[in-house]
């Protein structure tokens, strides 16, 4: 097959979703199927453009067997809604622009509509070609539910767009079985549903000791690490972390390290100052490829969600933490996927959201039981090696992919 990919971010970018897609192409490209990915220029998760990647024009490479195709995109400050939407929309117009002279046989996007609705429309609706979209989040009962999305106007439009996206598809990926009824109340029919779990390069990221590059530049090796990876933003509620940390902040050998970047980052370190928390340190966005020593400079690693969120999302970030072999203290909805994963898995430790009373009783817990720590993190990494593989997922995309192309 000839598959086209459009998304937003692509490795090296930061965030779950551009290592995912690199993965995935690449699996599908090993499979046999030529691929093409448009994309924007690295960018994520601060909207800035690093200097050298600062250009004019599209640019075209071939990437692990997978054709990469950057669009340029302006350098901005995403903690400014504006600006973001700006960026959005420069990368719409010239991902759509930018493939009109490619043949393809099927398309592969994802959500938010918000980021990707005219390539879907220009590459898929328009030139009558099959789309499989793949959902990562509801939209928009997720924002309206966390009050990012509050006027009526944009709420329709959001809606609109999104139903337009799902209605048009001709397959729908979903990473949790609790996806099912937000779908259905957008009229998705479950017939075109199907279920594929999020992936982990279990290669790349896997056991490794705390005494790492990583722990030691940033002090972390003489203390109980609580560690938080990825996106700094609003719906990750990490605000009750702090109010853990104000509790635990008697605990001299306990150390909060938040590594990321995000639109809450600038707020979350304004409150720990005005907290005074003398036992939480924040460390810039790092590189995948020192992710897994990042990872490993836990003892335990968080996993949060604000109220009413973990029904629509399935954090990616909990399979790398699995892969790493360290415990996991999952804060969000119970009953929700993520909630089952820990569970189900046996990896760690599950907590209502927004609860810093219970999520400082479970550090307590596992810090002071290291077998218990040390079960934990080998029953996650068993799991990740048996269901959550990168081959895996390149095989179920490739029957959802062809699925698709023959209709």
């Amino acid at each position: 097959m000839r598959i086209l990919v459009v998304s937003s971010y692509y490795r090296p970018d930061g965030g779950a979703a551009a290592g995912l897609y690199a993965m995935l192409c690449e699996g599908l490209a090993s499979r046999g199927h030529q691929v093409t990915v448009i994309t924007g220029i690295p960018h994520y998760p601060t909207g800035r453009v690093p200097q050298g990647y600062r250009r004019r024009t599209t640019t075209s490479a071939e990437e692990n067997s997978v054709r990469v195709m950057r669009v340029p995109l302006p350098s901005v400050d995403r903690t400014k809604l504006h600006w973001r939407l700006l960026q959005f929309l420069v990368f719409q117009l010239r991902a759509a622009l930018s493939a009109r002279g490619l043949d393809y046989d099927v398309l592969l996007t994802h959500t938010p509509a918000l980021e990707i609705f005219l390539p879907y429309a220009a590459l898929g609706v328009w030139r009558d070609k099959p789309v499989v979209y793949s959902v990562h989040d509801i939209y928009p009962g997720v924002g309206v539910r966390l009050g990012i999305f509050r006027h009526k106007t944009v709420i329709r439009l959001v809606e609109w767009m999104e139903k337009y996206c799902l209605s048009h598809a001709a397959r729908v990926r979903i990473l949790s079985t609790s996806f099912e009824t937000g779908l259905r109340e957008l009229g998705v029919d479950p017939d075109k549903q199907r279920l594929v779990y999020d992936w982990v390069d279990t290669g790349q990221i896997e056991p490794l000791s705390k005494e790492n590059s990583f722990a030691i530049e940033h002090g972390l090796t003489g203390c109980f690490t609580v560690l938080y990876v990825g996106n700094l933003g609003y719906v990750q509620g990490l605000e009750s972390v702090l109010q853990t940390a104000e509790i635990l902040s008697t605990q001299d050998d306990i150390l909060f390290v938040f590594v990321g970047d995000g639109a809450d980052k600038f707020d979350l370190q304004a409150q720990a100052s005005r907290l005074e928390l003398k036992n939480v340190k924040f460390i810039d966005y790092q590189p995948g490829a020192r992710m897994p020593q990042v990872l490993a400079s836990a003892d335990v690693s968080l996993v949060t969600l604000k109220v009413g969120a973990a029904f629509e999302a399935l954090p990616s970030k909990t399979f790398s933490i699995l892969a790493s072999g360290r415990p996991i203290i999952a804060s969000l909805d119970p009953g929700s996927d993520a909630w089952d994963l820990v569970e189900r898995s046996k990896s760690g430790l599950t907590v209502p959201p927004e609860s810093p009373d219970q999520l400082s009783q479970a550090i307590l817990t596992l810090k002071s039981d290291p077998e218990l720590r040390q079960q934990y993190g080998h029953n996650g990494r068993n799991y990740v090696l048996n269901y959550h593989s990168p081959h895996s997922a390149a095989e179920s995309f490739e029957a959802i992919l062809e699925e698709a192309a023959a209709l």
